[in-house]
């Protein structure tokens, strides 16, 4: 099976990576069912990258359906270190305006019902989460998009909501009062990819200011679509320039230890069945 250390999930619009070369395509099984899509791997810019549509080609898996333990898990099956999240998003703040590019470094969870761990079955697994998002990678990703992209933020606040809808006027208020920028898919892949030892920043494309903004028309789908093109061409051309500086780097962050004293659960009471179908994630530890 063809290997990667970085991982690409796109997000809306971004549905398949030109220019890699030599690239396979693999649908993996996980104990969590089949990813969203076939996973491409394949050299680009001289990096074997691996490329997965978050919400499949043609973009037709809703949020709360997205199979994101099957598409964490099937990146780290294929070698997986490091992952560069795009995601087009909504701003809360008048600052943020449509066409600038975000790297948060906060998130609060306001989904319902996702399953949102690898650990909710015959072992209890308490990770950190107080720095979510990669600091280093999100800090090596800043530095070449704002290089290309002046109008481009280092930190900030994401709030995640359920979806599909989006947000009333009341709710787009409220969450203006805890974060910076809205979507609906950062969570739980940011806490699954910790959970994996997985290093995790995303590349925020904002697209609107949700409903709160007055002199602003509503969000719609019309209007994300139609603002997105371009704010997915920046992000390839980022992914691209940064693609060599990252597989250079070696990881100096905690994320690819972060289970090392998570693990709440005596060894002597962890099945040989929960061993087996978390071997993966667990072997080392265990």
């Amino acid at each position: 099976m063809a290997k990667a250390k970085i991982g690409i999930i796109g997000g809306s619009g971004l549905y398949e990576m030109e220019g890699l070369i030599k690239a396979d395509e693999i649908y993996p099984d996980t104990p969590f069912g089949r990813p969203s899509d076939v996973i491409t791997v394949g050299n680009l810019q001289g990096v074997e990258v691996a490329f997965l549509a978050r919400h499949g080609k043609g973009h037709r898996i809703s949020p709360s359906a997205i199979p994101a333990r099957a598409n964490i898990y099937a990146l780290k099956q294929l070698g997986v270190e490091q992952i560069i999240s795009v995601s087009a998003v909504g701003s809360l703040k008048e600052k943020i305006c449509p066409g600038h590019i975000i790297i948060p470094d906060q998130i609060i969870d306001f989904t319902r019902g996702r399953k949102s761990s690898f650990f909710d079955e015959g072992i209890v697994v308490h990770i950190s989460l107080a720095s979510p998002f990669c600091p280093v990678l999100s800090h090596l990703l800043w530095e070449k998009a704002k290089k290309l992209f002046p109008e481009t933020h280092l930190g900030g606040t994401y709030i995640t909501i359920e979806g599909p809808s989006f947000s009333t006027r009341a709710e787009s208020n409220l969450y203006r009062s805890f974060g910076d920028i809205i979507s609906m898919t950062a969570q739980p892949e940011v806490r699954l990819a910790r959970e994996a030892e997985i290093c995790y920043a995303t590349l925020c494309l904002t697209t609107d200011y949700d409903s709160w903004h007055e002199g602003q028309e509503a969000v719609s789908t019309k209007m994300v679509l139609q603002n997105l093109k371009e704010g997915v061409e920046k992000a390839k051309r980022i992914i691209a320039q940064a693609l060599p500086l990252i597989s250079k780097d070696e990881r100096k962050c905690s994320c690819q230890e972060a289970l090392r004293d998570a693990i709440a659960t005596s060894p002597r009471y962890i099945t040989p069945e929960v061993k087996e179908r978390l071997s993966l994630l667990l072997s080392k530890y265990l």
